[in-house]
């Protein structure tokens, strides 16, 4: 297991939307972020700040189902 990136809100929102997901609509500093699977829905709230903790990022990574070795260096 690799050392995870820092993220903002904007790259974390740039690399969902490149594994499919789409700017569902934005409240406040908080985006959502939703994808549409064969069998279910995957939404995902993303923090629009200039640094996203590394436990929200993880939580963010365990919400989407991508694998990890896109988020790490």
């Amino acid at each position: 297991m690799g050392k995870l990136r820092v993220f903002s809100g904007k790259q974390l929102c740039r690399l969902l939307e490149q594994q499919g997901f789409v700017n569902i609509r934005q409240r406040g500093s908080h985006i959502v972020m939703q994808k549409k699977t064969e069998s279910s829905t995957i939404t995902i709230p993303v923090p629009f700040h200039s640094t996203i903790r590394i436990g929200t990022l993880q939580s963010i990574i365990r919400q989407s189902k991508l694998p990890r070795e896109l988020f790490e260096v």
